[in-house]
């Protein structure tokens, strides 16, 4: 017979389980398709890209800053909190309708301190990595479905070295069978359709992905949340910044975008729209070509086009300058032929000064004085 449970002890204990924090206070769905079918459809990546941060910054045409700015050192992409109330995030304008998602990613320190991998749906499906900043031997993977807030029992800490101080791979693939979560490309968890409540809570539907850091522990919040993160923040201690170097993504299904059928929420009901991502499109287009590699795409004869024109061109600003040139030695000839003219003139009168000097032509009488 197990112990009994003392009616304080279980009341604190149902308490804690509706009170505790989702795995991030950063997620939300500004449109739910469980209540309506008006709902705007959601924009499919329909590819496989690398957003280096090391090299470059998050695309704007691929995603959205939200709750404060990002900076870019040499490390990658920074999401700082410096005061109260920061809670800078990343969230992606595409859809992964199954795929995976990949961040290389050194999360915040800092008691209360909380780094988010997050991908959610708009009814609110959600897949997480959480890493709280005062934790640096264990992170946290959670999943919900249907926004489903009935039990906190889905949370699972993993070991990983001081994550706090270096880089990790943290990596979820998803399909309709599966969740699998890896950390540095070693399996640490699986989660099956079945065995999420008879596949009722088993995240399902097109989720964008959203990446940020934020204060778990803030005074605000309930003491529950607070607990979960480690403690009170202490702002005056910060700034605390997460760093992020890569994010790869990869969308398992492909089309322009998806919809809701009906509002049942499954993964069936999903309409998958054909035609082109704009957001692939985007992503996916070639670079500006240099003036070598659009050279070497001309043909023969506009390359032959092009070198007559630019030797005509030659010889005529050769021509040019030879007028130029003619025509300044010209002038030049006439400044000094006039030059020449008055130098002849002053010395001749300076001659004839210095003669009359000679003989007293300019000499002053006693009279004059």
């Amino acid at each position: 017979m197990s112990p009994a449970i003392s009616i304080p002890a279980l009341f604190i204990l149902i308490l804690t389980l509706l009170l505790s924090p989702r795995a991030s206070a950063q997620t939300f769905t500004s449109c739910n398709p469980l209540n309506t079918t008006t709902c705007p459809s959601n924009p499919a990546l329909s590819t496989n890209h690398t957003f280096n941060l090391l090299t470059s910054s998050f695309s704007d045409s691929a995603w959205n800053a939200t709750a404060g700015t990002l900076t870019y050192p040499p490390t990658g992409a920074d999401f700082t909190i410096a005061t109260r109330g920061d809670a800078p995030t990343i969230q992606s304008k595409f859809y992964l309708f199954g795929g995976e998602c990949e961040v290389w990613l050194r999360a915040a320190p800092g008691q209360g301190v909380v780094s988010s991998i997050v991908l959610q749906s708009d009814d609110l499906d959600e897949v997480d990595w959480e890493l709280v900043g005062g934790n640096n031997t264990h992170v946290q993977s959670n999943y919900f479905g249907k926004g489903n807030t009935t039990s906190y029992d889905r949370a699972l800490w993993h070991p990983v070295a001081d994550p706090q101080k270096d880089f990790h791979n943290y990596t979820t693939r998803w399909t309709h069978e599966q969740l699998e979560w890896f950390i540095d490309g070693a399996p640490v968890r699986t989660l099956k359709y079945g065995d999420a409540n008879g596949g009722k809570n088993f995240p399902q539907t097109p989720m964008n992905v959203r990446i940020g850091v934020w204060a778990a522990g803030d005074k605000d919040n309930n003491n529950y949340t607070v607990e979960w993160a480690g403690g009170k923040t202490d702002y005056g201690k910060g700034p605390y910044t997460m760093s992020v170097s890569s994010v790869r993504v990869r969308d398992f299904s492909s089309g322009k975008e998806y919809s809701y059928g009906d509002t049942s929420g499954s993964w069936e009901s999903i309409k998958i729209a054909p035609g082109n991502s704009t957001i692939s499109d985007e992503l996916n287009k070639p670079p500006p070509m240099t003036a070598s590699q659009r050279w070497n795409h001309l043909s023969q004869g506009a390359k032959v086009g092009v070198g007559s024109a630019v030797g005509a061109s030659c010889v005529l600003m050769v021509l040019l300058a030879a007028v130029y040139c003619v025509r300044q030695r010209r002038a030049g000839r006439r400044e000094r032929a006039l030059a020449d003219g008055r130098f002849e003139s002053e010395t001749r009168e300076l001659m004839e000064y210095r003669a009359k000097m000679a003989k007293g032509g300019f000499a002053i009488s006693s009279r004059e004085v």
